[in-house]
């Protein structure tokens, strides 16, 4: 009986190992081969790109009107939309407590110029006596001379403060410091404004449209690509979708901002017709040269992780993981700059996948 148990047991272990092999060798051929890298060769090109970027107009002028002193609104010569002049009056306030404070100011400095006056003379009067020995004391003739000195700065002082009183009354007027369009108004006549109120809205603001400024930001890795302020540039506004128009870079800012790795750069643009308006949006075409000294590989061979950004080379048959940082993209190809050399080759359908050291054939 124990003689045919073991029979059947060696039957089941033969028959399943046979179904093992049998298996093994139905396997495909892909399942044991080693993985399919596809390599590039790394070349010695720039990479010339035309970037699209946002920008915005603004004007080229603008400035928040407040009150300098404190009165009520009387007259408002203006609205939203006025077109103004340089030097046209824009309002008028009323200040009757600044008016008395002028009328103040006067009346002390007109009494302490009188006080002058009479002091002088005095002294005057006493220096020509002074000529005849024994008249008058030198004390005395000392002391008129302190009192006409004395009288004369105060004389100055009054006459320094009735000045200022009445530059305060000429904020009572104001003013356009230049040529433009009021964009907003914010009082009324009757309006009681404060030139001690803080953080609050402007009594009107105006800006000047008819020329205006484009505001792009490039991008660090193309800042050098800039080369003169005369560059021509390309933009298309969204108000005015298929239209393009060119400017001349006028102003660089020479200043990366931290936050966002850009350089402002600005376009003057003129706008006599009134057809464009400052807030409008714009997109400006930028065309980048590229790195002169820059390499170049397939888009696919650079692998962006949330720690770093490489490429994968293949050395001695092994893959070696090289940092690099990028440039310019165009037509599949990439900038790139780092510890590798022209020639060598690097995985172009990499993965993070694929470990630093694995077999390349």
């Amino acid at each position: 009986m124990k003689k045919n148990i073991i029979t059947v047991i060696s039957a089941i272990i033969l028959f399943y190992s046979c179904s093992d092999n049998k298996a093994s060798e139905n396997k495909p051929a892909s399942e044991n081969a080693s993985p399919h890298y596809v390599l590039a060769k790394v070349e010695k090109a720039k990479v010339s790109e035309q970037l699209k970027l946002p920008a915005q107009l603004a004007a080229y002028q603008e400035v928040s009107i407040f009150p300098k002193v404190n009165g009520y609104v009387k007259t408002v010569s203006v609205d939203i939309g006025s077109h103004v002049k340089k030097g046209q009056r824009l309002m008028t306030l009323e200040a009757p407590e600044l008016e008395q404070a002028v009328a103040q100011a006067r009346e002390k400095y007109a009494q302490a110029k009188s006080d002058y006056t009479i002091a002088k003379e005095n002294y005057e009067r006493l220096k020509e006596a002074s000529e005849t020995p024994g008249a008058i004391s030198p004390l005395d003739l000392a002391t008129a001379k302190s009192k006409a000195e004395a009288d004369s700065s105060l004389s100055n002082a009054e006459k320094a403060n009735w000045q200022m009183q009445q530059t305060m009354m000429d904020y009572l007027i104001v003013t356009a410091p230049f040529s433009g369009v009021i964009t907003q108004r914010n009082v009324h006549p009757g309006a009681l404004v404060s030139a001690e109120a803080k953080d609050g809205k402007p009594m009107l603001e105006l800006k000047q449209v008819d020329h205006l400024r484009l505001q792009v930001d490039i991008p660090e890795s193309t800042v050098a690509s800039l080369k003169n302020k005369n560059d021509s540039i390309s933009f298309e506004l969204s108000a005015f979708p298929g239209v393009e128009r060119k400017g001349h870079i006028s102003r660089v800012s020479m200043n990366i901002n931290a936050q966002f790795r850009s350089e402002r750069i600005e376009l003057d643009v003129y706008n006599a017709d009134g057809a464009l308006a400052p807030g409008m949006y714009a997109d400006v075409l930028f065309n980048s040269d590229g790195n002169p000294n820059a390499l170049s590989v397939p888009k696919s061979a650079v692998v962006i992780s949330t720690e770093r950004k490489y490429v994968i080379v293949a050395r001695n048959n092994k893959a070696v993981k090289v940092d690099v940082i990028t440039g310019n993209e165009a037509s599949g190809k990439t900038e790139i700059v780092g510890a590798l050399q022209a020639g060598e080759t690097v995985i172009s359908n990499a993965n993070d996948e694929i470990k630093e050291g694995a077999i390349i054939n």
